[in-house]
C-alpha cells in the first residue's frame, strides 16, 4: 500500500455492475417469469433496455422534469414502457411488482463476497449506490453481501455522479473525503469522486454488459488502483 493511501479508512462501492452481475441476474428473473407465464421474448434485449433507461430517468430527476423518485420507482417507469414495447400484456400488478424487484435479487460476481470479507478486516466497507436503501438491504440479505454500512444516493436526494452523493457519504461516516476510497467499474463515478478528493479504485468488469458489451480502456486510467476484481483490490491494499 502506497503512502498516499495510508489515510484511507473506508471503501465505498458502486454496486450495480461492480459488485453484482445485474445483467445475468435480470435475464434470469425475466426468463423465469416467461416460463411461468408462457411469454416468449428476447430477455437479454429486455434486460439491456431496462438498464439503458436508468440513466435517462435519473437525468429527468436532475433536470427537475420529474420530482425525486427512488431507483425502484424509476425502474418501474422504465418497466412499464418496456412491457408495452415488447407487447407483454399478461402481467397483473403483483407480477409487475415482483419483476420490478428483480433488482433486489442480483447475484454477486464470484469474487465479491470473499473480497469484501477480506477488506472488512482493515476497512469500513459500504455501498455508495444510486440504488435506494430498501433495495440495497434486500440485495445484501439475498446475496450475502457483508456490508458494514448501507449508503445510498437516496440519503442526499441526488444521483451519482452529483457531488452531493459523495460528500453526504463522507459526512455520515464522519470522514474527510481523502479518507474514503470510491471503488467502481465505471469511470464517470470515479472521476466525480476524485474531483472531490476521494481516493479511487477501478474494478474491471469486462462482462458487465455481456460478452459483446463495450468496456473501458484501462490504459492510462488516472485512478489510485486498477484492480482485476475485488480480491485483487484486497491484495493491492495489502489485506
Amino acid at each position: 500500500m502506497t503512502n498516499n493511501l495510508s489515510t484511507v479508512k473506508a471503501l465505498t462501492f458502486d454496486v450495480f455492475g461492480t459488485v453484482v452481475d445485474w445483467r445475468s441476474s435480470v435475464i434470469r428473473e425475466c426468463a423465469e417469469l416467461g416460463r411461468r407465464e408462457g411469454i416468449i421474448a428476447d430477455w437479454a434485449s429486455f434486460a439491456d433496455k431496462w438498464r439503458g433507461g436508468y440513466a435517462p430517468a435519473m437525468d429527468q430527476v436532475r433536470r427537475g422534469e420529474i420530482p425525486w423518485k427512488s431507483i425502484d420507482e424509476l425502474h418501474r417507469m422504465v418497466l412499464e414502457r418496456l412491457l408495452e414495447e415488447f407487447n407483454i400484456t399478461e402481467l397483473i400488478e403483483d407480477e409487475k411488482v415482483h419483476l420490478n424487484k428483480a433488482w433486489h435479487r442480483l447475484t454477486p460476481w464470484p469474487d465479491s463476497v470473499e473480497g469484501l470479507l477480506r477488506l472488512k478486516e482493515k476497512y469500513i466497507v459500504a455501498t455508495l449506490s444510486n440504488g435506494n436503501i430498501s433495495l440495497l438491504v434486500n440485495m445484501a440479505k439475498y446475496s450475502g453481501l457483508p456490508w458494514d454500512c448501507i449508503l445510498s444516493s437516496e440519503l442526499a436526494k441526488h444521483y451519482k455522479p452529483d457531488k452531493e452523493v459523495y460528500l453526504t457519504a463522507a459526512s455520515l461516516l464522519d470522514l474527510d473525503p481523502e479518507q474514503i476510497m470510491m471503488c467502481a467499474a465505471h469511470r464517470d463515478d470515479l472521476e466525480a469522486a476524485s474531483a472531490l478528493g476521494l481516493k479511487t479504485a477501478y474494478i474491471s468488469r469486462p462482462l458487465e454488459f455481456g460478452p459483446e458489451g463495450k468496456t473501458d480502456e484501462i490504459e492510462d486510467m488516472p485512478f489510485d488502483i486498477i484492480a482485476q476484481d475485488i480480491l485483487d483490490l484486497a491484495q493491492k491494499l495489502g489485506v
